[in-house]
């Protein structure tokens, strides 16, 4: 094990993996257009398609990137219903929550977090009846949570910080 490795990830403070100028400009371009050619990619941040190649490899190995994935349209793909659960949680139940979670329909994100409550929850379902059955019958379900809140998303906006720039 590394130094700056513990049994369950890198040490607090220490995850960050150096970056230099091509990494950020390739990581910017991968962000607003994730189906862009390799070919297309070394031409904008002036650098040979070996050198793309072997650079988001390494990003890739070192987890800077963790996946590719379209970005999806709830409305389009008749998910129009959107509601932020807020969580409390008996304390060390975060694990067997976490799992719980995962495994339910129209879960999209799920946060530990710190403040007035424990996890925070985005669900996208087709409808208010969905997210009823989703909050009432499956998140509250799951042994160990103590209380829900649910707030109803009326639209969103996606934000300038939304995609990484350099």
């Amino acid at each position: 094990m590394s130094e700056n490795a513990s049994p369950t990830g890198p040490l607090s403070g220490r995850s960050a993996v150096p970056l230099d100028d091509i990494d950020r400009q390739i990581l910017g371009r991968l962000l607003a257009d994730g189906r862009i050619s390799v070919r297309a990619l070394a031409e904008q941040v002036h650098i040979s398609r070996a050198n793309a190649y072997t650079r988001i490899g390494r990003l890739v190995a070192e987890e800077v990137i963790d996946g590719f994935a379209a970005r999806l349209n709830p409305q389009r793909a008749g998910l129009g219903t959107s509601a932020y659960v807020t969580v409390t949680i008996e304390q060390n139940a975060w694990r067997d929550i976490s799992k719980g979670l995962r495994e339910i329909p129209y879960v999209e994100h799920i946060a530990l977090v710190g403040g007035d409550f424990d996890v925070l929850v985005l669900v996208r379902a087709p409808d208010n009846s969905a997210l009823r059955q989703v909050v009432l019958e499956s998140i509250q379900a799951i042994p160990g949570v103590r209380s829900t809140r649910t707030w109803l998303v009326f639209d969103e906006v996606r934000g300038p910080g939304a995609d990484w720039t350099v």
